[in-house]
């Protein structure tokens, strides 16, 4: 074993490692928190993003998912929030957790991936560990980093250790932490993995480890993956059961009750979030490097991207059943955020289906208690506020909508007080107010 391992090894098992963060998000933060948790006191968070690093380093949580009290806690730990990638050069660990989006034509965008490696790799001294949790396709590590620090002088295995771990955040998710989700780890070489083994271990409770960065990086692919094809089966099967005039969440129910050999997954009006929206498309795109057609995966992906469509559709059935046209019904939609009880608009279907409804001509108010007005978003420039909700409000609107089951909604006062809901979650009981879609 050569100076640089040993000393990483000895640092890591003294809690001296200094650490930096790239990505001060919903995966870069909790991290930040959990390191901390397990007495390392040297830690900073890199973003590109002034205004958040003025907001964290002030005490302002920028991410639903961490109290402000742990913000606090994680400050008074010396944790500080910085855009100056030169502090790197005091680094012994980098840990990389910024976005992975799709472009405008659902290819991987790898630039904030690169553009942090490159960056770092004019300021990291030898013997560091770099760990990259962005997801991505399977070879990232070792076609894209490696090559850029290889390029830099480093070599891989010997003076800086390089590592693949995937986040496994759940945003709104409470029982479980970043601590308690069992860790991907994976490493390069054998050196790179014990290190990789060795750090992550320092603060997670069970790490896993696989055989090669290729592999997790797979690993994370197929866990979203499988998420997004069941999702999209459950998503079809409610368009049947809807032309059936059966009851599709009252189905998933009853089929719930039994003790193997299914699992409970819901359909809704899309998917959203960072994972299931994007994660499918890097490995069919990296699919065709080896000629291959990911048939299955793509097809649960046009489902699920249909579905705001679908719930189009089905508004504009229900209100031409109370002899209502689209355009100028007074509509409210209940939920902007993908999932429910967080505040995270990224690629929600509920801000497609209120961009077409006003499209349409609509009149189209929203109630979401995490968003008292829209912020302005890549495909999307809403104007448009919060409304409150009670009896007088309520009762004003043609239809009610119910895109996202926060659990801070009244549903008792929304049932009383509605002419009509559409429901896409299934909380409602079925009565005369209430339709499903």
């Amino acid at each position: 074993m050569n100076k640089y391992y040993n000393t990483l090894k000895k640092k890591i098992q003294n809690r001296e490692l200094r650490i930096a963060i790239a990505g001060m998000g919903y995966v870069g933060l909790p991290l930040a928190k959990t390191i901390a948790d397990a007495e390392y006191r040297d830690i900073i968070g890199l973003d590109i993003d002034l205004d958040k690093i003025k907001k964290i380093n002030n005490g302002m949580s920028v991410i639903n998912t961490l109290e402000v009290s742990d913000l606090e806690n994680l400050l008074a730990s010396g944790f500080r929030a910085t855009s100056d990638f030169s502090l790197l050069d005091q680094a012994d660990a980098l840990v990389i957790c910024v976005p992975t989006p799709l472009n405008q034509y659902k290819e991987p965008d790898l630039s904030y991936i690169v553009s942090t490696v490159e960056m770092a790799s004019k300021f990291l001294s030898k013997g560091v560990f770099l760990s990259l949790e962005s997801t991505t396709w399977p070879g990232t590590t070792e076609e894209v980093i490696a090559k850029i620090l290889e390029n830099a002088g480093f070599s891989i295995g010997k003076d800086l250790f390089l590592g693949y771990s995937p986040e496994r955040e759940d945003p709104g998710r409470s029982d479980y932490t970043t601590a308690t989700i069992p860790k991907i780890i994976s490493g390069q070489t054998n050196q790179c993995l014990h290190i990789a083994e060795s750090f992550y271990g320092s603060f997670i409770n069970e790490v896993v480890r696989v055989s090669n960065p290729k592999t997790a990086e797979l690993v994370k692919l197929l866990e979203n993956i499988q998420r997004s094809v069941n999702i999209g089966l459950m998503n079809e099967m409610k368009m049947i059961a809807d032309k059936m005039n059966i009851n599709i969440f009252e189905v998933i129910e009853a089929a719930a009750s039994k003790p193997f050999g299914f699992t409970k997954y819901l359909p809704g009006p899309g998917v959203g979030g960072h994972c299931i929206p994007v994660d499918p498309f890097y490995l069919t795109w990296k699919a065709k490097e080896f000629n291959f057609h990911t048939k299955f995966i793509e097809l649960a992906g046009e489902i699920n991207d249909g579905m705001p469509n679908y719930i189009i559709q089905r508004i504009t059935s229900i209100l031409n059943n109370y002899k209502k046209a689209i355009s100028g019904s007074k509509l409210l939609i209940l939920g902007l955020s993908y999932k429910k009880n967080i505040s995270d608009l990224r690629e929600s279907p509920n801000l497609e289906i209120l961009q077409e409804l006003i499209t349409l001509g609509a009149e189209v108010d929203y109630s979401d208690p995490f968003f008292e007005n829209i912020p302005p978003l890549r495909k999307f420039n809403f104007n448009m506020k919060s409304q409150s909700l009670n009896k007088d409000s309520i009762a004003s609107y043609d239809l009610v909508i119910l895109l996202t089951d926060h659990d801070t909604f009244d549903y008792e006062l929304i049932k009383k007080y509605s002419k009509h809901i559409v429901d896409t979650r299934g909380i409602f009981k079925l009565d005369k107010t209430t339709t499903y879609a």
